[in-house]
């Protein structure tokens, strides 16, 4: 399958090339030529089929031209080593659970398919690459884990200084190996400006080569439609309509339920969950978008002021305000907002969100409608987010999984840089 840039402005290129470029040559997003649909007879079946199984399926309708089908399934049974549970909190509202993975938080299902999908291309290649991701928090740790120890591969990390949690951190930075931390003094969309005029940057490509991990990379966004086909097969009550609430920052996740709702999957339609960041929401209301720099929330993932994915929304759609209207529609939540729903659904219905779960519940409880059924992402486990939720719900109230503690015990090593390219390009000149 050939994929194209949201641009239109370069040649069409082979996965290979959109997976180890990133990003296209005229700044667009990859997309695939076409979305190829799930036949009926996958849909009958899909309940009895495990979350790999389901998954493998999927993918071969993305991947399976590129890659030998022995090798696709091993890549997917290899990422999903775990499940995304289906939890009702309340009457026909569920948790979509994607936090049981190796760093707690959604990002491990893409970031796990992309370090294995990119060290088989390596492996023909025999070169060395450079993986370079910005992260508002959990991208940079599910990044960092899903590559650690791979062969012919360093990651660098960027990070805003003082922004995300300290757990997040630790996910990172305490690594070593091939992932190193960089310590941006700005904020997100800083971070991802250095990453994109990094790949625009012709005489620094010509001395290394570099990639990007973020959801801009289709290896790491397009696996993301794994798990809303797995969220319907565990529904039991499959004759209501169903309606998906994403906690939405860059995109990505949104763009993959999209496309699963393109091969078929039956969803009424998509709700894009805000905090104060709420670009988007202002575009499905006017119709006129405009990015603007971000702002700090409790939901720290999602203070994104100009999110990349958008880009593909815009493509999926030709621009068609009414087309995009039609298929989501949004809300936007403050931060006392957000605060208020995460101690109500913890006294009254036992359930422990984390803040960003807390903007996809909200958004069901305001917008659902008596005939349909809704689905949050709960994208990070709460205990990324101790301090936040703790203010709100008390001390001792969240549990940390182990696999969080172990990464609290390591040691902080980060490289301090100003949200200055040249500085940015200094360093990346000076790697082998």
């Amino acid at each position: 399958m050939k994929y194209y840039s949201t641009n239109h402005n370069t040649p069409d290129v082979t996965l290979e090339l959109a997976v180890t470029q990133g990003l296209a040559a005229d700044r667009g997003l990859f997309m695939p030529e076409r979305i190829n649909p799930m036949p009926a007879s996958f849909f009958k079946n899909i309940s009895s089929m495990s979350f790999q199984e389901l998954s493998f399926e999927v993918a071969k309708k993305f991947f399976g031209e590129d890659i030998p089908e022995r090798t696709l399934e091993k890549i997917v049974f290899n990422t999903l080593t775990f499940d995304t549970p289906l939890v009702e909190v309340s009457d026909h509202i569920y948790s979509l659970e994607l936090f049981h993975g190796p760093t707690s938080a959604f990002k491990d299902v893409g970031a796990r398919f992309m370090a294995r999908l990119l060290s088989h291309f390596l492996g023909q290649e025999k070169k060395m690459v450079h993986v370079l991701v910005a992260t508002s928090g959990d991208t940079g740790s599910a990044v960092a884990n899903g590559f650690l120890g791979v062969p012919g591969i360093k990651v660098h990390v960027l990070y805003p200084k003082g922004k995300v949690s300290d757990i997040q951190e630790k996910q990172f930075t305490t690594l070593g190996q091939n992932i190193t931390a960089l310590e941006i003094d700005g904020n997100f969309d800083d971070c991802q400006a250095l990453v994109k005029s990094a790949f625009m940057d012709e005489e620094l490509k010509k001395k290394i080569t570099i990639t990007s991990a973020n959801s801009i990379n289709v290896a790491r966004f397009l696996p993301q439609a794994f798990y809303y086909f797995n969220a319907w097969a565990k529904l039991e009550d499959k004759t209501r309509k169903v309606v998906f609430s994403v906690p939405s920052g860059n995109f990505g996740n949104l763009t993959a339920g999209l496309f699963a709702k393109k091969m078929g999957l039956p969803v009424s339609k998509f709700i894009a969950a805000n905090n104060l960041n709420d670009i988007v929401f202002k575009y499905l209301k006017t119709g006129i978008y405009e990015p603007r720099p971000s702002l700090s929330t409790i939901a720290n993932a999602m203070d994104v002021g100009d999110p990349s994915n958008f880009a593909r929304i815009l493509d999926l759609y030709q621009n068609n305000h009414q087309a995009i209207t039609n298929e989501m529609t949004g809300t936007s939540f403050t931060d006392d907002q957000i605060r208020e729903t995460l101690l109500s659904v913890y006294q009254n219905k036992g359930y422990l969100l984390d803040p960003h779960g807390a903007v996809g519940y909200r958004a069901l409880s305001e917008l659902l409608r008596d005939d349909e059924t809704g689905i949050f992402l709960e994208t990070a486990h709460p205990a990324k987010f101790t301090e936040t939720v703790e203010e709100v719900v008390g001390k001792g109230n969240v549990p940390m999984p182990q696999r969080l503690q172990n990464f609290m015990k390591g040691e902080k090593l980060s490289i301090e840089f100003p949200a200055d390219y040249e500085s940015f390009r200094g360093y990346l000149n000076g790697l082998d």
